[in-house]
């Protein structure tokens, strides 16, 4: 049996804003087996980023429970938590905003070592060319500046930094979707080659099904702020059941012109209703194809409906 890292339980995370409480994330349950990818996907604004931060604490939670090897990370105490984060790393979206554009390049990978005291004076320089390596960086822009590189050498800086601390777990929130389509496969290879040789497990954020699909062992799919469907990545994509996912994957092109042609697309009428003031029942039902009474009247609940595939929709037994 799989060993569980990262147990995510009732994750709940609120904003309480003029008019109303805006529901970023609303019940949301899932769980992380070590070694593997989670992928998360959704469109914009369906909380997927705040589930990445809030898994790490780096904003709080509004109720439920993050275990991480058994331990609740949402209640540890301050000391706790900067030894766990050790372990725990995140890889943000734009990779130019979050590196200090004042700082070289060596100088941005070795302060993690130097802060948490992993490398001492003599060995630093050979650490941080070391990652370099790994992180597929010349060692030629060590003293180099953030502004002097392009999206893709920046975004590799930025999994270098997480890599520093020797981690276990890392949150790709959309690592790749501010990069051109060239080097976006370059980065998944080099996140796909890091988590085999260095063991790591993933938890990576997208709205590309065709990105997710590639690196993803599971998939969960959400939808204003909640999962509603999660399944093996493989399974979701042979046999999608939630009328959202579906209309999802009609949206993804197919390579073959004569295919594409063929291909039926489910059209998704309406807006993504607010998450101020969701609908009564089920969040998709103003915008479902195939709504019942039923989905007007109570939240589905996120069962498994086969091994491994759960789905939260009324009309999936």
């Amino acid at each position: 049996m799989s060993e569980i890292l990262l147990d995510v339980k009732n994750l709940c995370k609120y904003y309480p804003v003029s008019g109303g409480t805006l529901h970023a994330v609303d019940d949301v349950s899932f769980h992380i087996n070590k070694g593997e990818t989670l992928g998360l996907v959704g469109e914009s604004g369906c909380g997927k980023s705040t589930i990445g931060r809030t898994v790490l604490r780096l904003i709080p939670h509004t109720s439920g429970e993050v275990h991480y090897k058994g331990e609740n990370i949402l209640t540890c105490s301050p000391a706790r938590l900067r030894s766990l984060r050790r372990q725990i790393q995140i890889i943000f979206q734009d990779p130019y905003s979050c590196l200090d554009p004042r700082k070289t390049i060596g100088q941005i990978i070795s302060e993690p070592l130097i802060i948490n005291r992993l490398a001492g004076k003599k060995e630093l320089n050979a650490k941080v060319l070391d990652l370099m390596s790994k992180g597929g960086v010349s060692r030629k822009l060590y003293n180099a500046y953030p502004h002097e590189l392009d999206g893709g050498r920046r975004q590799r800086v930025g999994i270098i930094r997480a890599l520093a601390m020797n981690p276990e777990f890392i949150v790709c929130d959309e690592p790749i979707s501010a990069l051109d389509v060239s080097i976006q496969a370059q980065i998944i290879n080099l996140l796909h080659e890091l988590q085999k040789r260095m063991s790591l497990t993933y938890l990576f954020i997208a709205h590309d099904l065709n990105i997710v699909k590639y690196i993803s062992d599971r998939i969960a799919v959400m939808y204003l702020g909640s999962v509603v469907e999660l399944a093996d990545s493989h399974e979701l994509y042979m046999d999608t059941l939630h009328p959202y996912s579906q209309a999802l994957l009609s949206a993804v092109p197919i390579p073959d012109p004569a295919k594409e042609a063929q291909k039926q697309r489910q059209i998704i009428d309406g807006d993504v209703p607010s998450p101020i003031n969701k609908p009564k029942g089920c969040a998709f039902s103003s915008r479902c194809p195939r709504v019942c009474g039923k989905c007007h009247e109570s939240v589905p609940e996120l069962k498994e409906v086969k091994p491994g595939h759960f789905v939260a929709c009324h009309l999936v037994e």
